[in-house]
């Protein structure tokens, strides 16, 4: 006999065989929501979330009245995604914390190092830069469309406008990724020229110069183990991220100049934990996203390499030196 549970949800009882197989038809669609979430978002942590909510809402809704499962998740995920973009503007003052403090604890998770760097490889912190430059409905509308094909009058009814409004949030995006593209500094010396510009300012407190190589839209990110109480943070304008780099300051002195997946980058040990790396989104010479990565777990997945000596760096231990590595090498695991 199949048991039955109420779930809460306006006295709908379910099957317990009837629950597994929605798990399993929501699985199938997992991989694709998560990189769908992931170039809405930018963050690994924030598109887990948007793809955990709409499980908890595909679960407590009747499944048997949606048709097309796929075409309701993407709905549901790009609807939580926009929400959370917008929501951004109430939390761009939200401060890193002082780095000078203990270093909080990497937050606990069952995501696998492997998928997550197949994940970042497959976008890559050029597009993600420009992406950050859009506006949240610009954004949603050239990843759906642009990337995973989703029609015009699905993406319109997500952001409530045309579907040719839709279409010409689209062509908008489109021309701005485009331009960025060819402006992109991918040239890693003059990457490496900008992020040595700006330890030099960090070191010295200087904020006029900080803001000289800032965008005005600037951003920087550090995932939970670079953040209070192992939560991701996001601050977001050249005023607030060169005030945040003021504090970077005391530990600058140590920072050593790095080449991290291909992008210009910066790492960093601290006697008091693992090491922190900070890779740099450069284009027309000026930094447009930082990502501060402290999480061991992800630390362990990225390849650093020093431009002079093309030779591979990870911390040897706790006590924050760094020991070279043969160029393929990967870092091996931090103690945490």
């Amino acid at each position: 006999m199949v048991r039955q549970y109420d779930d809460g949800g306006r006295g709908r009882k379910v099957t317990v065989d009837g629950q597994d197989k929605l798990a399993e038809r929501f699985e199938a669609h997992r991989s694709r929501m998560r990189a769908m979430a992931y170039r809405m978002l930018g963050s690994l942590s924030e598109a887990d979330d948007a793809v955990q909510e709409a499980w908890l809402r595909l679960a407590r809704s009747d499944s048997t009245g949606i048709r097309n499962l796929g075409a309701w998740l993407t709905t549901v995920v790009a609807r939580i995604c926009l929400d959370i973009l917008q929501s951004r503007e109430l939390r761009r003052e939200q401060p890193l914390p002082d780095p000078r403090a203990e270093p909080s604890e990497a937050a606990a998770g069952g995501v696998d190092p492997a998928e997550e760097a197949m994940l970042a490889d497959s976008v890559g912190v050029a597009l993600l830069v420009v992406l950050d430059t859009l506006t949240p409905a610009e954004r949603l509308a050239f990843v759906l469309h642009d990337i995973f094909a989703v029609p015009f009058a699905q993406i319109a009814l997500i952001v409530g406008r045309s579907p040719s409004a839709a279409k010409m949030l689209a062509s908008r995006a489109r021309r701005r990724v485009h331009a960025a593209g060819t402006a992109s500094d991918r040239d890693l010396r003059r990457q490496r020229e900008v992020v040595l510009a700006f330890l030099a300012a960090a070191r010295k407190g200087d904020f006029d110069a900080l803001l000289e190589l800032l965008d005005p839209a600037a951003t920087v990110r550090a995932d939970g183990a670079a953040a209070p109480a192992g939560v991701p943070v996001m601050v977001a304008g050249a005023r607030a991220v060169a005030r945040q780099a003021l504090l970077f300051s005391a530990r600058a002195a140590r920072a050593r100049p790095a080449i991290v997946d291909g992008v210009a980058a910066v790492i960093v040990g601290s006697p008091a934990g693992p090491a922190t790396v900070m890779t740099f989104g450069i284009a027309r010479r000026k930094i447009l996203r930082i990502d501060v990565i402290a999480d061991p777990a992800r630390l362990r997945i990225l390849h650093i390499e020093t431009p002079d000596t093309s030779t591979a760096v990870s911390t040897d231990g706790a006590d924050g030196r760094t020991a070279d590595h043969s160029a393929s090498a990967r870092p091996p695991a931090h103690s945490g």
